[in-house]
């Protein structure tokens, strides 16, 4: 009788791609096989030390140990502010305009469970990240995917492109969509965006009145003089768009889940209301810890994590070249966006990742996982050090060698 008894909602999820990968990486551990792991993107350092230590102290007193604020306590609200007037210019009302939350994968999912009528429609470039979209298949909307087109060797978007199937995709959906989902850098793909291309878009939205949700995850991770923009400096952004951002990345606190979005009242208000329904907030150290970080210590992300990083892009770039696998250099982000080599290209993404882990030890997030247009690439993340790098460029060579003898073989 119960088996008849359906749930709609995660009837309408797919199978998690990437578990099938996450499950052959722990098999193959459980066997003894020594994994290089690029298939999430999960810092491997630890948070800045005198995070943790105002961590530890503000644990120590009895009265932070309750409940919490649902919004995220004042002096987080704050420090975001702040943060975005030092970064950008850009005026926020700690009140109106900013919540913290428990990373921004859940300020995301939330602010879309409150701002989602059932049949509403997102546009959402494709590849992206997956709960970019299904936040709102979960709310009872619908997505509308768009080819992200971006240059293979820059990683630069085709601003006008964008743009021009934007305003198709404006034109041709039905119901009209509703929001626009932008992640620049973007992950996967690491790809970038102009200044100009968010004014262009804050028009567009007043003129076609649609809402935009920004998300700048990996806002402070650039390099080679790259700086990210946000869509809030442009004027009159904050009529029509929210941003998130996150602590996870750049300092390395993933696991302490603290995120923010910002901007537009009406959007922040709803967020905060369906919060106050929901949770209590994070624990009240780890805001006070947070606040510290985005106060104090901001030059640590570019005394400690961009070099790492950036040093990290440059060896996997030449280990795998060296391996005859040549990449993309992404001026943005922890991952590399690699079209799959062409003697595996056959394979398509998830079955040359089922392989190149279990024949070479290399695990990497198969790009069918972010949608249809993913599937001539794998995401690598950034966060093995240069050693294992070179050591994974060494059992990929010894894997596409042995491929092409096989096809060889065959012919």
């Amino acid at each position: 009788m119960f088996d008849e008894i359906r749930f709609n909602k995660i009837d309408r999820l797919p199978k998690y791609v990437f578990a099938v990968v996450n499950d052959l990486k722990m098999a193959e551990r459980r066997a003894g096989a020594d994994v290089i792991d690029f298939s999430m993107g999960n810092p491997d350092g630890s948070a800045f030390k005198p995070v943790i230590e105002k961590l530890v102290e503000s644990a120590r007193k009895p009265h932070t140990h309750g409940y919490s604020a649902s919004k995220g306590i004042y002096k987080l609200r704050l420090a975001i502010c702040n943060w975005y007037l030092k970064k950008y210019e850009v005026v926020l009302d700690p009140e109106t305009e900013a919540v913290a939350t428990m990373g921004s994968k859940e300020g995301y999912v939330h602010l879309v469970q409150a701002i989602t009528n059932p049949g509403d429609v997102a546009i959402v470039p494709d590849p992206t990240y997956p709960i970019h979209s299904y936040a709102f298949v979960l709310a009872g909307g619908n997505v509308q995917k768009m080819k992200l087109t971006f240059d293979e060797q820059t990683f630069a978007v085709d601003e006008d492109k964008f743009i021009e199937d934007l305003e198709y995709a404006l034109k041709d959906t039905v119901p009209k969509p509703k929001y626009l989902v932008v992640n620049f850098p973007h992950n996967p793909t690491t790809a970038t965006v102009t200044l100009n291309f968010y004014k262009r878009l804050v028009e567009i939205a007043k003129r076609e009145r649609f809402y935009i949700i920004s998300d700048i995850a990996y806002a402070d991770i650039t390099f080679d003089g790259y700086k990210t923009p946000s869509i809030l400096q442009v004027e009159g952004a904050k009529d029509v768009a929210v941003e998130s951002f996150t602590m996870s990345k750049s300092y390395n606190m993933a696991g302490w889940r603290v995120g923010f979005i910002v901007g537009n009242k009406k959007l922040v208000g709803a967020l905060q209301k369906i919060k106050s329904w929901l949770d209590y907030g994070m624990f009240t150290p780890i805001q006070v810890a947070a606040t510290v970080g985005i106060d104090d210590y901001t030059h640590l992300v570019d005394e400690i994590v961009i070099p790492k990083y950036q040093k990290r892009r440059d060896v996997m770039i030449e280990a795998f070249k060296s391996a005859g696998w040549d990449l993309g250099k992404p001026n943005a982000s922890m991952f590399i966006w690699a079209k799959i080599p062409e003697i595996a290209k056959d394979m398509g993404s998830l079955e040359f990742s089922k392989e190149l882990l279990l024949k070479a030890q290399v695990a990497v997030s198969p790009g069918i996982g972010f949608g249809k247009y993913g599937d001539e690439y794998v995401r690598i993340a950034l966060i093995e050090n240069e050693k294992r790098i070179r050591q994974a460029a060494k059992n990929i060579k010894k894997f596409l060698n042995e491929l092409k003898k096989q096809k060889e073989d065959t012919k």
